[in-house]
């Protein structure tokens, strides 16, 4: 009987910790419907795949044999990393194997190390979405890796269009995974 609550209380806590949008009867036309089923294959045309083929470029702040980690294109805070495998045709974490998940997580672990130094942020949030009613939009196995600050985030390079300079902010927090 313990065990039973226990586990009820444990699963519980976590369906309240998902996200209202996700549950029946909620408006979800905020939600980005994706046609991507869990039944069907790894699009090697997604930008991630083009961005490993060198295909699309990328702010580029590490990268090895296995992982690649670059700027997201839509900054949800100055220094919004992506983490992705570049041997992994994984498009969630139910395909991907342990040891890439484990090369991928070790890395994000070292983007929030270097934006905690680089861009001196008082928080990191590290999350990874499964599939498009979780907000997944490219289906290759990616993790965010987000800098957050008490208060406004502070002031960094603009490029010449008045526009935050990318290449700058990569730059810093590639040099803070090298130290």
């Amino acid at each position: 009987m313990v065990k039973y609550l226990l586990g009820s209380i444990i699963v519980t806590g976590m369906l309240l910790s998902f996200p209202v949008l996700a549950w029946p009867g909620h408006d979800t036309a905020a939600v980005p419907v994706m046609p991507q089923s869990t039944d069907s294959h790894y699009d090697l045309q997604n930008p991630f795949a083009r961005i490993i083929r060198g295909e699309l470029p990328a702010d580029k702040v590490y990268e090895d044999t296995h992982v690649l980690a670059f700027l997201s294109l839509d900054q949800k805070a100055p220094g919004h990393v992506l983490v992705i495998s570049k041997t992994s045709k994984a498009r969630n974490i139910m395909e991907i194997s342990p040891q890439d998940l484990v090369r991928v997580m070790l890395v994000a672990q070292r983007i929030a190390k270097a934006e905690r130094i680089a861009l001196h942020a008082d928080g990191v949030v590290v999350q990874q979405n499964n599939g498009a009613a979780a907000g997944q939009t490219v289906f290759h196995l990616h993790v965010h890796v987000v800098p957050y600050w008490n208060g406004a985030p502070p002031s960094f390079a603009q490029d010449a269009q008045g526009q935050l300079d990318r290449k700058a902010i990569a730059a810093r927090i590639a040099a803070a995974i090298r130290d």
